[in-house]
């Protein structure tokens, strides 16, 4: 498909174009234009924020998390982030069906931000000029109209520093939100990511006893509306938002093409497979930006869950398969017993299986016959 004259990747028009599509229109939904919303003075705050410690979180792909304490190491910080938003051109199943995906950091999901309670998140967000779209960044975390989309607007060559404090602990959602028709379209070409915010003592259960995790994964599950040609092959789009009207044919059906885990399709089984051993306990965090899911991990349960994401709340145990509202992540810890390779999926087994959201955990360690044994194995049976 090409670019017409005055497509987006006319960069003399991008702005025009972009605020005629609808693309520039999170201001207006949060009531205020951008002069309005740049010079909004904050509530006032009982703490001096330009005296607290600085600490640069170095950013990691999924579904790895950033160095960090599971208990804070000191008073609250301000934990510097910056995120590069980049459009690149991705496979994403292994029949090499591809999408202009809108990443934040080069990866989908966008990379996991870990804060304690009462730390302050200080986001540098750039669209490279190499881009095609305008771009924001709407933290769930966050407190504020539009959890800080009015105020993160960037195009091509743009760049904005936003700081919020993070008052809420739990897993949450991020995402761009430019407004209008384009939020769903920038949010199902791969432009999501996640939020941790620990309680400054680190969590806990039911009965205030601390929970400890020796690994920690980031599972973002991931829904594509490819648009097909009148053979029925996906097809294939020479640049970022060249697929647009018929992408947004394909999304009024809510019937997406593709459900994966991090991206693609096998990209946690196999070499990429995630890795514990047993007596591990490893937190599982998963979030959906778009859709509902249900993870279930086949051949583990669910010890400590927080469903709706809260570390507020006290968690459920002993889950078989648990919840993710669409828009939103939650929580997982379990401790491994037996080795072996455990599927991790969305228990909508088409999904799982059809669509692709499946990953693999690779659990290596001694068998205990006592929780699992192989009694007979196959043979010929002399009835039936």
């Amino acid at each position: 498909m090409n670019r017409t004259k005055n497509g987006p990747g006319t960069d003399g028009s991008r702005r025009s174009f972009l605020k005629f599509t609808g693309f520039a229109t999170a201001t207006a939904l949060a009531g205020m234009d951008g002069a309005q919303a740049a010079t909004t003075k904050p509530a006032v705050t009982v703490e001096d924020v330009s005296k607290l410690p600085r600490v640069k979180q170095v950013m990691v792909d999924p579904p790895f998390l950033p160095e960090h304490d599971q208990i804070a190491p000191s008073g609250p910080r301000i934990i510097e982030v910056t995120l590069p938003v980049i459009e690149k051109k991705m496979a994403i199943d292994d029949a090499g069906t591809e999408v202009w995906a809108f990443t934040y950091n080069g990866s989908v999901p966008g990379p996991m931000i870990v804060v304690h309670e009462g730390d302050y998140v200080e986001v540098t967000l750039q669209n490279l000029k190499t881009n095609v779209l305008e771009h924001n960044i709407d933290f769930h975390a966050a407190t504020g109209a539009l959890g800080g989309g009015a105020l993160t607007k960037v195009m091509p060559g743009e760049r904005a520093v936003l700081r919020w404090k993070a008052t809420k602990p739990g897993v949450f959602v991020y995402h761009c939100a430019p407004g209008d028709i384009m939020i769903p379209y920038h949010v199902v070409h791969g432009m999501s990511g996640a939020v941790m915010v620990l309680p400054r003592d680190g969590l806990k259960d039911g009965d205030g006893n601390p929970i400890v995790y020796d690994k920690a994964y980031f599972i973002g599950e991931q829904d594509y509306y490819i648009p097909r040609d009148a053979e029925g092959n996906f097809k294939t789009y020479d640049g970022a938002a060249d697929n647009m009207a018929d992408a947004m044919d394909v999304m009024r059906t809510l019937t997406p093409t593709h459900v994966v885990f991090n991206g693609a399709k096998d990209s946690l089984t196999g070499d990429r497979a995630l890795k514990a051993s047993v007596g591990e306990t490893v937190l599982f965090i998963h979030a959906q930006a778009n859709r509902d899911s249900r993870p279930h991990l086949i051949g583990g349960h669910g010890d400590h869950v927080w469903e709706a994401g809260s570390f507020n709340d006290k968690p459920d145990t002993n889950l078989e398969t648990w919840f993710i509202r669409g828009g939103s992540a939650g929580a997982m810890t379990y401790r491994f017993q037996q080795p072996g390779v455990y599927a991790y999926v969305n228990h909508n087994l088409i999904e799982a299986v059809m669509l692709g959201a499946t990953a693999h955990v690779v659990v290596d360690g001694e068998w205990n016959d006592d929780l699992m044994m192989q009694v007979v194995k196959p043979t010929a049976m002399d009835v039936g």
